[in-house]
């Protein structure tokens, strides 16, 4: 048993336990008050859609602007399951649900569109996220434009938790694989990776697939969290902003994605005391990291835990030197 918690991988388990408990007792103790927890709950799907499309985009080179119209399907499938029936098996159905719905609408798009590249594959995809929110916009199930509303509230921090850590977890181990590595190869050359025997349909399709499935896991736990879903909240705009916490944390990092939807989050409930400013700010500081850091945040780059044994042991030792 020691050796196994001794192991880097025992060390990140303590490590998310440890981050679960921590954020588990300040809840309980009312420091991250309802307020704060929204801004959690926002922290948490956010780095979800970020580290899914940074594998389509990031990892795999595919630039999409798609990414809006998979949340809302995972979001509107879950959120009418629980609103018919309102129990806690009907929202992991449905959160699964809408999450495969998700992955089979990204099948089917992606394999003829991601045979385009570039601008085309960017202008492809968007148009495929406004089909999704038109065809949502105009049915009768979904309510059209007015939205769901009453959407039975199933989460909470430990199935946020459960949820974020699971997708982070999935495509990490993903990237580790011969699967992952093809898919980074198509990213560095596409052609040399044919050159080499990789089928790059397949793995730009599976690259396409995972995320989307994980963008439909997103927004079923946006639906169900904050209980109200209306088509305009998964439009162009949605997608750029998911891209944005990508650019910013750096393509090709998912330790970026993360650290910048931590950050974008706190910035933006921060300047919520300064409405009328709040929007100029928030674009001046996008602004002054891409031109002094246009890689991103962290570029391609990860943190690891033993990234945080080398700070604890510079601040130890300079604290010696004191």
């Amino acid at each position: 048993m020691g050796k196994i918690l001794d192991s880097r991988f025992g060390k990140k388990i303590i490590f998310l336990l440890l981050t679960f408990v921590i954020v588990q007792i300040l809840i309980s103790t009312n420091i991250i008050n309802d307020y704060l927890q929204a801004t959690l709950a926002t922290i948490c799907i956010n780095i979800i859609l970020a580290v899914s499309l940074n594998l389509i985009t990031g990892f795999t080179g595919q630039f999409s602007l798609g990414h809006a119209g998979f949340m809302a399907i995972g979001a509107y499938v879950a959120a009418i399951m629980t609103i018919k029936i309102p129990t806690f098996t009907s929202f992991i159905l449905g959160t699964f649900l809408g999450a495969i719905a998700a992955a089979i609408v990204g099948f089917l798009v992606g394999l003829p569109t991601l045979r385009l590249r570039g601008d085309y594959l960017a202008i492809a995809t968007l148009g495929m996220a406004e089909i999704i929110r038109v065809i949502f916009l105009n049915l009768e199930v979904t309510n059209g434009a007015a939205g769901l509303s009453g959407i039975p509230r199933f989460v909470n921090w430990p199935w946020l938790f459960v949820f974020t850590t699971g997708i982070v977890l999935l495509i990490n181990n993903f990237l580790k694989s011969s699967h992952g590595r093809a898919c980074i190869a198509i990213r560095e050359d596409e052609i040399a990776a044919e050159a080499m025997g990789i089928n790059t349909t397949k793995y730009k399709v599976l690259a396409f697939v995972i995320g989307a499935f994980s963008a439909g896991i997103a927004g079923a736990l946006y639906a169900s969290y904050f209980y109200f879903i209306k088509p305009n909240l998964f439009g162009f705009l949605k997608s750029i902003d998911i891209l944005v916490i990508v650019v910013l944390g750096g393509l090709g990092s998912i330790s970026g994605s993360i650290l910048a939807a931590i950050l974008l989050a706190l910035v933006s409930t921060y300047f919520q005391s300064f409405p009328e400013i709040r929007m100029v700010l928030y674009g001046l500081i996008l602004i002054i990291i891409m031109i002094f850091r246009p890689q991103g945040l962290l570029g391609s780059k990860e943190i690891s835990l033993s990234t945080f044994n080398k700070l604890g042991k510079f601040f130890v030792f300079e604290r010696g030197r004191k």
